[in-house]
């Protein structure tokens, strides 16, 4: 067997997860792909054991722990996205960029009053 078809078709599933972190807007898509990067890296692990032929099979040892890491990773993931969907009713990526609880005043922040800003809404003081 050729190295440089599991490398190319690991390089594909790569790259077919990279875009779907970077254009996809729903979570749960954004951690499919976080898994299909993860399947590809697993992929070159072994191809490059069987290739290099490791009498300790380093890159099959590597691949179990990234297999148990990757599904780690889900459960935890999916555990936030439903709590997110729960509190918000939505799990759009862009939509969470709000979920910090306070303002922290900016560069562009003059005073810590009450005031309105461009758009006419009012911030709320926060509690320290």
């Amino acid at each position: 067997m050729h190295l440089a078809y599991p490398a190319v078709l690991a390089a594909l599933l790569f790259c077919t997860g990279l875009y779907g972190v970077l254009a996809r807007r729903n979570a749960i898509l954004v951690l499919m792909s976080v898994e299909l990067m993860l399947n590809a890296v697993n992929l070159n692990l072994v191809a490059f054991d069987v290739w290099l032929r490791d009498t300790l099979h380093a890159g099959q040892a590597l691949t179990l722990f990234t297999i148990a890491i990757a599904a780690a990773e889900i459960g935890i993931g999916l555990a936030i996205v439903l709590m997110v969907y729960r509190n918000r009713g939505t799990s759009d990526v862009d939509r969470l960029r709000d979920t910090a609880e306070g303002h922290e005043p900016g560069p562009s922040d003059t005073n810590d009053t009450n005031d309105s800003t461009s758009t006419g809404t009012v911030r709320p003081e926060v509690a320290a």
